[in-house]
């Protein structure tokens, strides 16, 4: 059964997969392609009328989820089709055979936005439903186009199946308060343990806090995400220990800026890791998500300590953005050149093999030839295997909006180069003939193997058999390329994980425990949404 969540890949972290758009979908939506036909209905330009559903019983309508963007907008939309699947809908890929849209955006880049915007139109041209979600309509909910649509805010994912039901019924819902705690501070947002319905059942996607303590000039996530709000570590904990219950292999811990988890709770990322390793099973995986160089420098030791841990890949995502000391000042990111190689050099010397991966911000305003030097030598020093490079993009209502621009033509010029320099050095080569443990968790974008990954979170594809899914394989490594190795299987792969992953498609829940008895998930589900709906009808 295909998943029930589409992407288009903005973000470094995301993993190349059976369900990732190709560059072909990428632009299916685009106003510019038009199809030409010898005969022309004038009626099709007319905009379809939506079906109103005023009369009919929620719950039985089918949706198709979209989402955009991050780790943290995919655990978003994991979430929401959980709990419109735990209440009765049924989720589709066939984005034609829905009644409704939930779009799930995002607004780190421009084009990202203007998909999104473009994917609204089309669903209104078609009579469709639409409620939008996600970092662009809590960041600016009064855009044009968003004028009539019902909107999720960040931190009301929860409320999602309140919101379809009246937008069915023809009625416009904005939901984007905040959470606060029982003690009046922000919250991490929804709960971590509500139903879910995993874009990869192998993987379990974990927010473990939402905003930053930053004030980049560029960034509007910010404006989306706002403030730090970091969840107990125990629901964290508690969301790992369910998910392996279910089969999962793998845990992506995700948010704004890992590194500042805690900060606002009285506790810190390393704390987090070590509580987490304790109910990771044998074989299974952790995976940090991106943080900001600031914020992992006081933990520099412990983070190593932890790196070498078996059940932790050896895998940082540390974004520098720009390798120029002047740059990095009109950006506001609170660290210089120096501090960044100190986390790399620190990071690489303790853990050998590590694998860092950072992000390039090219043609930032006011960025000089001198100042892109800089980043250029930068990067050809350390050589990242994982380089995610970005033309700079205005985002509006941003400081760096209003700065003076670098020319286009010089824009497209430095990632040219910048690019080139991270084309001409292969990061795997090394690798041929080594033996590696490596765990199967994916497909390939062209369907013709599994991917694996080794300990250093390096791609390694393995032969297509079911037999390798999810499980543990010891491979020797034949050829490597730019972005990945081969590797041949050389013994029978290991079951790893505590139980056989849930289907695709199927609503992961909560097991409670009372007594040492576990309440079965079908129960669980059908009492959440009895109590939900007793709520919701005497609000």
């Amino acid at each position: 059964m295909p998943g029930v969540c589409d992407e288009i890949i903005d973000d470094i972290e995301d993993l190349i997969s059976s369900q990732d758009i190709t560059p072909k979908e990428r632009y299916a939506s685009r106003k510019s392609v038009t199809v030409r036909s010898k005969k022309r209905d004038n009626k099709s330009d007319e905009p379809a009328e939506k079906v109103i559903l005023e009369s009919v019983v929620p719950g039985t309508q089918t949706i198709y989820v979209k989402t955009w963007g991050c780790a943290h907008n995919n655990s978003d939309s994991e979430y929401m089709a959980g709990l419109l699947a735990a209440n009765g809908y049924k989720l589709t890929e066939d984005k034609f055979d829905a009644q409704l849209w939930l779009l799930n955006s995002c607004t780190v880049k421009s084009p990202a936005e203007d998909h999104f915007k473009n994917e609204i139109e089309l669903g209104q041209s078609r009579g469709i439903h639409v409620v939008v979600a996600g970092c662009v309509p809590q960041g600016a909910p009064r855009a044009n186009y968003l004028t009539g649509l019902s909107v999720v805010g960040v931190q009301q994912i929860d409320r999602i199946v309140e919101i379809v039901e009246e937008t069915l019924k023809g009625h416009t819902v904005r939901l984007f308060g905040q959470k606060k705690t029982g003690e009046g501070r922000k919250a991490g947002g929804a709960s971590l343990l509500l139903p879910k319905v995993r874009k990869n059942p192998l993987i379990e996607i974990i927010p473990i806090n939402t905003g930053c303590l930053n004030q980049c000039t560029y960034c509007k996530t910010k404006h989306a995400r706002g403030e730090l709000g970091s969840y107990p570590p125990e629901e964290i904990v508690e969301r790992a220990r369910q998910s392996f219950t279910e089969g999962v292999v793998e845990i992506w811990l995700t948010s704004e800026d890992t590194g500042t988890y805690g900060r606002d709770i009285g506790t810190s990322l390393p704390e987090l890791l070590w509580k987490l390793v304790e109910v990771i099973p044998e074989g299974c995986r952790l995976r940090l998500g991106m943080t900001n160089p600031p914020y992992i420098l006081e933990h520099l030791a412990e983070v190593a300590k932890i790196m070498h841990h078996p059940r932790v890949y050896k895998f940082l995502h540390v974004p520098v953005q720009s390798g120029s000391d002047q740059v990095l000042s009109d950006m506001k990111r609170e660290y210089t050149r120096a501090d960044f190689e100190q986390v790399v050099n620190f990071l690489r010397e303790k853990v050998p093999g590590m694998t860092i991966a950072t992000d390039i911000i090219c043609g930032f305003p006011g960025e000089s030839d001198a100042d892109f030097e800089d980043t250029m030598r930068l990067c050809d020093k350390y050589r990242f295997p994982s380089l995610f490079i970005n033309q700079f993009f205005a985002r509006p209502g941003t400081p760096a909006a209003k700065m003076t621009k670098v020319p286009a033509k010089e824009v497209k010029k430095r990632t040219k180069m910048l690019s080139e320099l991270f084309r001409s050095y292969e990061p795997y080569g090394h690798r041929v003939g080594e033996i590696q443990d490596v765990l199967v968790t994916d497909i390939s974008h062209d369907k013709n193997y599994f991917v694996a990954h080794n300990e250093f979170y390096e791609q390694v594809l393995v032969p297509k058999e079911e037999k390798y899914m999810g499980k543990m394989v010891t491979v020797k490594i034949t050829s490597a390329t730019k972005f990945s190795m081969i590797g041949e299987p050389i013994n029978k792969p290991k079951m790893m994980g505590l139980t056989a992953p849930l289907k695709k498609g199927e609503v992961s829940g909560v097991y409670a425990v009372k007594s040492g008895n576990k309440f079965p998930l079908p129960i669980l589900v059908l009492l959440f949404a009895v109590v939900f709906r007793l709520i919701w009808i005497f609000l």
